[in-house]
C-alpha cells in the first residue's frame, strides 16, 4: 500500500496549544507568524496545492477563515515559516493569498474572544486537480472554499487549539 498524503509542522502539533508566535497581533499579543508546513505523498494527479486555516468554534456560528493561499505549484512540498506575510515574499512564486476574515490577504493568527472556550484551528493542505484557480486577492474566503471543494483530489489537516 502506498504512503498516504500527510502533513507536518515544526510549530503546529496535532491537538496541542498554538504558540504565541502564531497568534494574531491586533487585539491579541502574538507574532502573527504563519507556521512552516511540510507535506508528502500527494495524489499523482496533483497539479497544485492550497492551504487554509479555519477557526471551527466561532461564537456566532459558522467558520472564521484565517488564511487561504492558492496556486502553490505541484512541485512544492511545503511552506516556510512566515510565508503567510505577502510583504515578506516567502511564499512560492505564483501563489495568491486571498482575503481572510480579518479583511486582509495573508495569514491572520488565532485571536478568539477572551474567556471563551479553547477554539479549534484546522490547518489544511489541499491537493488540487487544477494548476491555477482563477481567483485573486479580493476573492472572499467562502468563494474560495467552493473552488477548493470542486477541484480537490485529497486533503490533509492538523488540528490545534488556542484560548485566552
Amino acid at each position: 500500500m502506498a504512503d498516504r498524503f500527510s502533513m507536518t509542522s515544526p510549530q503546529i502539533t496535532e491537538g496541542a496549544r498554538i504558540a504565541d508566535e502564531q497568534v494574531f497581533n491586533i487585539g491579541c499579543h502574538g507574532g502573527n507568524m504563519s507556521p512552516a508546513l511540510q507535506w508528502r505523498n500527494p495524489p499523482e494527479e496533483t497539479r497544485s496545492f492550497a492551504v487554509t486555516v479555519l477557526d471551527l468554534d466561532v461564537p456566532s456560528g459558522g467558520d472564521w477563515w484565517h488564511w487561504i493561499i492558492i496556486n502553490i505549484p505541484a512541485s512544492v512540498t511545503g511552506l516556510v515559516k512566515g510565508a503567510g506575510n505577502p510583504q515578506a515574499h516567502l511564499a512560492p512564486s505564483g501563489t495568491v493569498q486571498l482575503r481572510n476574515d480579518f479583511g486582509k490577504s495573508g495569514y491572520g493568527g488565532p485571536c478568539p474572544p477572551s474567556g471563551d472556550k479553547p477554539h479549534r484551528y484546522e490547518f489544511t493542505v489541499y491537493a488540487l486537480n487544477i494548476a491555477k484557480l482563477p481567483l485573486d486577492e479580493s476573492t472572499p474566503a467562502i468563494t474560495a472554499a467552493y473552488s477548493l471543494r470542486e477541484h480537490m483530489l485529497d486533503k490533509v489537516s492538523l488540528m490545534a487549539t488556542y484560548s485566552r
